[in-house]
């Protein structure tokens, strides 16, 4: 006989675990179905995996920079399979108190592969059968996995992904990036660090097209490159790896060839909707990912989709954030997806974050911005940790004030940003921040700073 619940989770990533977890403390009976390890790529094989790698190759590097405050030390070794052990325990850990609290919040575990039989019949097949679940709502939560080019047919040996990266046992001496978004640049810097020569190619004109839009934070990115020794190719076509090597067509025309022992391809993400049947359920896609409203509801009324999955932005705050509205829709309660205060970081060295509007999208969505920047080399606190490369950038209107947006490059970016977050969430303006005494020396008197440069009030650099 069919099992029957009132809400199944499919996917238990950032997204559905989160979704499952707040159906439970809301009284829903819930099953989520995972067809691998609870916590899904993030937790598994991408966010925390590689930000413990990240770690390692940036102590390292800040180690051997130690010696310009007069620290001697001698010569390092990174023994990798300690390194891989160290994180493997903390994912455990990790994934270990996702299932704690699932069964906690009494969420039903099972362990398996879920399709649509139709839109409220769910087939799980698992390593000890199939069993039908009858359910009257539905949240697909099955993320996206990465994109396969041609000339680049993954191998997991020579041809990876960034799940074969953060598995490495072994530093590669040549290591080649097809593609300088998110991913690929974390792992090139991180690689770089830990001794690896890294070259990075990218078809379109700058690093981090489509995510970084401001110029002045990628020039930066390309000046820590360079410093690194990681040689850089945009408007540059890679066109297929052979016999250890990858073939590139330049900006210029030229043809080049890069001698690898790895090529990492980071080309972006496809939904994982089809693994689904999901047009059993009769709900409707756009290239692959599930249309929802700003309940998060699909077509289909009981179906719910949150996530990567839905599309852009692939961030797992975001993806945990759509869980818990989902499951408070389903629960009865008005909530709603708002985007407006979703920051994000990149784990490149330096850090870079953002939240809200660049000066250009406030242009174009009628606002007269005013802009305020502070650079970290006029900070304290950012010269005593021997990190003063880059800024903190506000934008805001110049009428009423009201902070629009906030972009960060420099140390600890990632950490910084969450105070500008909650700036543009709340609605405060330039003075709300400026009025706010930051504790001395920190690094978040920079946002203080900036937010009073964009007034023409900044005590601390000069301004024109």
């Amino acid at each position: 006989m069919a099992q029957k619940a009132e809400v199944v989770v499919i996917g238990g990533g950032p997204g559905g675990y989160v979704a499952a977890i707040r159906l439970g403390q809301l009284g829903k009976d819930t099953v989520l179905v995972e067809k691998e390890n609870l916590g899904g790529v993030c937790l598994n094989i991408g966010c925390i995996p590689s930000k413990a790698l990240i770690r390692v190759a940036k102590l390292k590097n800040r180690v051997e920079a130690a010696k310009q405050i007069g620290l001697e030390i001698g010569d390092m070794r990174v023994d990798m399979e300690k390194v891989q052990a160290w994180k493997e325990t903390v994912v455990s850990r990790l994934v270990s108190g996702v299932e704690y609290l699932c069964k906690n919040n009494h969420v039903r575990i099972i362990k398996g592969e879920a399709k649509f039989n139709g839109p409220n019949t769910i087939e799980v097949k698992s390593a000890t059968g199939t069993e039908i679940i009858e359910t009257k709502n539905t949240i697909i939560a099955t993320g996206t996995r990465p994109v396969e080019i041609s000339g680049f047919k993954f191998d997991g040996t020579t041809v990876v992904t960034t799940t074969e990266m953060l598995a490495l046992r072994q530093i590669p001496k040549n290591l080649v990036v097809v593609g300088a978004g998110v991913s690929g640049l974390e792992m090139a810097t991180m690689y770089a660090q830990l001794g690896s020569k890294v070259t990075v190619i990218e078809l379109l004109d700058q690093l981090l097209p489509g995510v970084v839009m401001d110029g002045e934070i990628v020039k930066i990115v390309e000046r820590a490159f360079r410093k690194l020794g990681v040689e850089y190719h945009v408007k540059s076509r890679a066109k297929e790896y052979r016999e250890g090597k990858v073939f590139v067509t330049l900006e210029d025309g030229k043809e080049a060839e890069f001698l690898c022992d790895l090529v990492l391809v980071s080309v972006g993400r496809r939904p994982n909707s089809d693994q689904l049947d999901i047009e059993k359920a009769g709900v409707k896609t756009d290239h692959g990912w599930i249309q929802v409203n700003k309940k998060l509801q699909t077509n289909v009324p009981g179906i719910y989709a949150i996530g990567d999955v839905i599309g852009p932005p692939l961030f797992a705050h975001k993806a945990s954030k759509d869980g818990v509205v989902a499951a408070e829709v389903i629960a009865g309660m008005s909530s709603e997806a708002d985007y407006r205060g979703v920051a994000w970081a990149i784990f490149t060295d330096p850090e870079i974050s953002s939240v809200g509007l660049t000066e250009a999208q406030a242009k174009e969505k009628g606002y007269d911005p005013v802009v305020g920047k502070f650079p970290f080399t006029a900070l304290g606190r950012a010269l005593l940790a021997g990190e003063s490369e880059g800024f903190v950038k506000i934008v805001a209107d110049k009428e009423s004030e009201l902070v629009l947006g906030v972009h960060i490059i420099g140390p600890e970016a990632s950490d910084l940003i969450s105070e500008a977050a909650l700036a543009v969430e709340m609605g405060a303006t330039l003075e709300d921040i400026g009025f706010t005494i930051h504790p001395h020396p920190t690094l978040p008197e920079a946002i203080m700073e900036a937010a009073e440069a964009a007034k023409g009030k900044a005590i601390h650099i000069v301004q024109k």
